[in-house]
C-alpha cells in the first residue's frame, strides 16, 4: 500500500507540473518529494479531465492512508525495500562509469557516480570527478532533485515515471554550472525495450529532445538524445548538440565496477 501511495503521489506531482507548463502556477514552490501538499495542488484550479484525475487521485490517497491507519501499519521505510532493489539493474555501492566528450577530435574523460542510497522515491550518487566527490540525488524518473552544481549538465522536471512509447515531456536542463546556462526542452519518447548495456539488463526508453539554451540575452538552439532506465532514471547515454558549449557533449555508460 505504501508502494501504490507513493505512485499516487508522483502521478500528482507530474500532473501539477503539466498544468503549471500551461497556466504557471510557480507549482515548484511545492517542491517533490515523499508529501504532497493537496490544498496547494488543488487551489491550482485546473479543469476538464485534470481536474478529474486530481479528483481521483486525492481520493485513492485519502483512502489507502485510510486502509494504513486502520490496519496499524507502522509509518514506511524511507529506503527501498529490499525486493524491489534486487530488481533494478545497479545496486548499492556499485560505481557507473561513463565516458564523456565534448569533441569527437578531443580525448574523452572517465565521469563515476557510485550509487550510495536507494530510497523509496529515488537513488542517491556520489559523482567523483577530478578527485572531487559531489552528491547528486535523482528522483526514480531520473531528475535531479537537489539544485546544487554537480559539475554535470542534468535536467528538472522533465522525465516522468512509466515512460510510453510516443509520450511527449516537457522540462528544464542545466550546465554544469547551473549560473551559466539553461534550457527548456521538450522530448518524445521514440523507443522503449530491454536492451543489455554493459553486462546488465536495461529497461530502456530513448527520448529525442529539442528545445533552445538562454544565455544572458541570446539564445541558441538544443537538440539531442536521452536514453535511461524506466527502473530507477540511470542514464546509459546522452547526446547533445548546441551552439551553446556547455550543452555540446556525448556521454555513455561505459562500465559498472562492483560494490568495494
Amino acid at each position: 500500500m505504501n508502494d501504490e501511495l507513493d505512485r499516487v503521489q508522483r502521478r500528482a506531482t507530474e500532473l501539477a507540473y503539466s498544468v503549471d507548463e500551461r497556466f504557471g502556477n510557480n507549482i515548484i514552490a511545492l517542491g517533490v518529494g515523499l508529501m504532497v501538499f493537496w490544498p496547494a495542488l488543488l487551489a491550482m484550479r485546473p479543469d476538464g479531465i485534470e481536474a478529474s484525475d486530481l479528483a481521483q487521485l486525492k481520493g485513492r490517497d485519502e483512502a489507502l492512508r485510510i486502509a494504513l491507519r486502520n490496519k496499524s501499519c507502522p509509518p514506511a521505510d524511507p529506503m527501498m525495500s529490499p525486493a524491489r532493489a534486487e530488481a533494478l539493474p545497479v545496486a548499492l555501492g556499485e560505481r557507473l562509469v561513463y565516458e564523456e566528450r565534448v569533441s569527437p577530435r578531443l580525448p574523452g574523460q572517465e565521469i563515476t557516480l557510485r550509487v550510495s542510497g536507494l530510497r523509496r522515491d529515488g537513488v542517491d550518487f556520489m559523482i567523483e570527478r577530478d578527485a572531487k566527490s559531489i552528491a547528486l540525488q535523482q528522483d526514480l524518473a531520473g531528475n535531479a532533485q537537489n539544485a546544487a552544481p554537480f559539475g554535470l549538465v542534468h535536467w528538472r522536471r522533465l522525465l516522468k515515471t512509466d515512460l510510453e512509447l510516443g509520450q511527449v515531456l516537457v522540462g528544464e536542463i542545466f550546465a554544469a554550472d547551473e549560473e551559466r546556462a539553461r534550457g527548456r526542452v521538450r522530448g518524445q519518447v521514440v523507443a522503449v525495450g530491454p536492451q543489455t548495456i554493459v553486462g546488465r539488463r536495461f529497461d530502456v526508453a530513448v527520448i529525442e529532445l529539442f528545445g533552445d539554451v538562454a544565455r544572458n540575452d541570446a539564445a541558441t538552439r538544443l537538440d539531442g538524445v536521452l536514453a535511461i532506465d524506466r527502473s530507477c532514471g540511470v542514464v546509459v547515454r546522452l547526446e547533445l548538440d548546441s551552439g551553446e558549449p556547455a550543452f555540446a557533449l556525448r556521454r555513455v555508460l561505459v562500465r559498472v565496477e562492483p560494490a568495494n
